[in-house]
């Protein structure tokens, strides 16, 4: 698909296909990269994933994959009509907008969502069209705080004064709808989890710190990552990550850093190459005086995890190797939780500004 076409042209361009493959009766197929490890590579210059060439058919006439082709062409029907009618949903709506039961038969276009979501995404890869593109909105999951103005569907909102719990982050943050009016903040701070957002905002460390506080509540979803990623590019402002010392945390990190696998078609708009690793590292328990009690012990799934993050060339760095290294060897992860057994405040009187006045962080 040409990316010179609208969005609306390419989606009806796989509608053509069917069309002139009914009018030859040859059997309708549609070529979808394929979204695995198998296909990205890693890009050392610009340091970020990405997806290589490899397609997989989707046909009609075959069995096994008849299912999936009429699924394919519902959803891209109603992504059509999305753009025709110039509106924004939801990725449950359009399960809702998608689903129903085949005429004289008990079977059903989609049982759950799970089927429908990544249909979207096979169809962004496949139309090089990004799920915003798409009218394709997720759940907000994300919050921001700080020294920021963001201009959010022509509304000045100044995060300075969003609160202890923040603005809300959208799931689309694209011009125009969002625009970044101003920062201020020296750095952006991205928080794993909601608990260390809550404890540094209520404790106003962005104000003492001068930064922008952002959460996505765990894996950042993608209105978060490029959310910061635009302030990066945008206003030059460094992103630093804070996550658990454990192989989830190394991953979120790296999904931040370098993009993820199954969605390495993104990475140039989404990834963040500079951002900097200042969550718990697996030598923070000893620096800061923790003890071993307050660590989880290692299960099979943590070591086959972190051994499969070893082998990926974005953590082939020796400060990663010896990192993870480390950690295996102590048999224990560590929550950024785990602070509070030093005090309650201990991540923002102690930890974070000890860790940005020593530039103590991972690359």
């Amino acid at each position: 698909m040409s990316r010179s076409q609208s969005v609306e042209e390419r989606l009806v361009g796989l509608a053509d296909v069917v069309v002139e493959a009914a009018k030859r009766k040859r059997d309708p197929e549609i070529e979808i990269p394929v979204r695995a490890l198998s296909n990205v590579e890693f890009n050392e210059r610009r340091r970020i994933i990405e997806m290589k060439d490899a397609t997989q058919a989707r046909t009609f006439f075959n069995l096994g994959m008849a299912k999936k082709f009429m699924q394919t062409m519902l959803v891209a029907d109603a992504l059509a009509e999305l753009q025709r009618a110039e509106c924004t949903t939801s990725l449950r709506e359009i399960y809702y907008r998608t689903k129903h039961t085949l005429a004289e038969s008990s079977e059903n276009t989609f049982d759950a969502q799970d089927e429908s979501d990544p249909i979207i995404e096979d169809l962004e890869v496949t139309l090089a069209t990004l799920r915003e593109e798409l009218n394709v909105a997720a759940e907000g999951r994300g919050s921001v705080v700080g020294n920021i103005v963001i201009v959010d569907d022509g509304d000045a909102i100044d995060c300075t004064k969003a609160g202890k719990s923040g603005h809300t982050v959208p799931s689309i943050c694209e011009e125009p709808d969002i625009r970044i009016q101003k920062c201020g903040a020296d750095f952006v701070l991205l928080v794993e989890k909601a608990t260390q957002f809550n404890r540094l905002s209520e404790d106003k460390f962005w104000k003492r710190h001068n930064c922008v506080l952002v959460t996505g509540n765990g894996q950042p979803p993608r209105g978060v990552r490029r959310l910061c990623r635009r302030i990066h590019d945008e206003c030059r402002k460094p992103v630093l990550v804070l996550v658990d010392n454990d192989p989830w945390g190394y991953y979120i990190y790296s999904v931040v850093k370098q993009g993820s696998i199954n969605l390495a078609f993104e990475s140039q708009r989404m990834a963040i190459p500079d951002a900097k690793f200042v969550g718990l590292s697996s030598r923070d328990p000893e620096k800061h005086k923790l003890p071993r009690n307050v660590g989880i012990k290692l299960n099979d799934k943590d070591i086959g995890r972190a051994k499969e993050i070893m082998a990926y060339p974005w953590f082939a760095k020796k400060e990663w190797q010896a990192e993870i290294r480390h950690m295996l060897a102590s048999g224990l992860k560590y929550e950024l939780d785990a602070l509070a057994n030093k005090d309650f405040r201990y991540l923002t009187t102690h930890y974070l500004p000890r860790k940005l006045k020593d530039k103590d962080w991972l690359d």
